[in-house]
């Protein structure tokens, strides 16, 4: 206590105010997920079948394009929308990593990311809309030049920086418990995971890591996004001590 009645604190104890905790993690990412997922079934679900890969003709991914025109633009309009609750999610676990006392790049990781993955989602879901606009499928090498792009976007480049994400919040979580041990160690796990799926852009072979990764990642995203705490008196004494060195 100083002379004139304030409050001393020493050069080793930070003061931090309490500050706003943004909008519930968890539940912006199972807001993703859950339009991502119903933009899928929107469409699967009128064709009865999913949208023809880079692998397919370009007459069938004309006929497709063409036949379900209405679903695959109601579809397009989730998956772009799917990309705001994530971009939001990418501001706020940057924001709430930073008032646990996070120093290190895994904050700014998060959000670089976070922000890219929802760009490149949201640039998918557009490339659908695009297909399902009149007059689009009648030219096949533009048909397959949009699809493709869709796929580019919408996979390899949206799952590699959703990965970044989780990277960005399960490192620091990991150091600084943050998360509990087994959460936060899946995090790392499935980060690696999403980064690996950018060899399917050299084989086709190892597509089966890109719904594995996207999925595995959102529901990740959920968990620690429920389970990340709020404030640094939420988290162990010690770990809270590390947080402004790390």
């Amino acid at each position: 206590m100083t002379s004139n009645g304030q409050a001393h604190h020493s050069p080793g104890q930070a003061h931090h105010s309490p500050g706003q905790g943004g909008p519930p993690l968890g539940v912006l990412a199972a807001a993703s997920a859950a339009l991502f997922i119903g933009g899928l079934l929107i469409a699967a679900g009128v064709a009865h079948r999913f949208t023809p890969g880079p692998g397919a003709s370009a007459s069938s991914i004309a006929a497709y394009a063409t036949r379900h025109t209405a679903s695959n633009r109601i579809s397009a309009v989730f998956t772009f929308g799917s990309a705001v609750p994530l971009a939001i999610y990418a501001a706020t676990a940057n924001a709430r990593l930073h008032a646990l006392g996070v120093r290190a790049p895994g904050a700014t990781i998060a959000l670089a990311g976070g922000l890219l993955a929802s760009g490149f989602l949201a640039l998918s879901g557009l490339c659908s809309w695009v297909l399902a606009q009149p007059g689009i499928a009648a030219d096949g090498a533009v048909t397959r030049a949009i699809s493709d792009l869709g796929f580019a976007t919408g996979g390899p480049a949206h799952v590699v920086l959703l990965g970044l994400l989780v990277a960005g919040i399960a490192v620091p979580a990991t150091i600084l418990r943050l998360l509990p041990r087994p959460l936060a160690v899946a995090g790392l796990v499935l980060a690696a995971v999403c980064e690996l799926s950018s060899l399917t852009l050299a084989t086709s072979a190892l597509y089966p890591l890109l719904p594995i990764g996207r999925f595995a990642a959102l529901a990740w995203l959920i968990a620690a996004g429920f389970a990340l705490p709020r404030r640094r008196g939420s988290i162990p004494r010690r770990a809270a001590d590390q947080a402004v060195a790390v």
